[in-house]
């Protein structure tokens, strides 16, 4: 089963940056596993999973609401990878984040793509 690499993870003090990619291995990721919406949700120790932000066909982008207006969902123009531009970091956010693809966007937490990338705030 080919899967996609997350990264970009790390630690940083509140406040700070990061960018996750989620890179396949060249493949357009939404014709290779025939999805409408591709994502990134987030899985906090001892807490269920939660959306995070996704990215449908149209290029229709939605959040989360505790990510609005921190947290950017973007792919290539190849729609090789994408990307989690995430600002304002809060201690919050610290969990381990997963890329996803799904045939519809609020099913994005059941499909995860890779092995995820820890994302820790301090």
């Amino acid at each position: 089963d080919v899967q996609l690499v997350e990264s970009g993870g790390g630690s940083v003090q509140a406040g700070g940056s990061l960018t996750l990619s989620c890179a396949s291995a060249g493949y357009t990721i939404s014709t290779y596993y025939r999805v409408f919406c591709m994502g990134w949700f987030r899985q906090a120790p001892g807490k269920g999973r939660e959306g995070v932000a996704s990215i449908d066909a149209r290029g229709v982008t939605q959040y989360a609401d505790f990510v609005k207006g921190r947290f950017t969902i973007s792919r290539d123009s190849s729609e090789t990878t994408l990307y989690l531009q995430m600002d304002s970091l809060k201690p919050e956010d610290t969990a381990m984040y997963y890329c996803a693809a799904a045939g519809h966007c609020e099913a994005l937490i059941q499909f995860p793509l890779g092995q995820g990338t820890q994302v820790t705030v301090s």
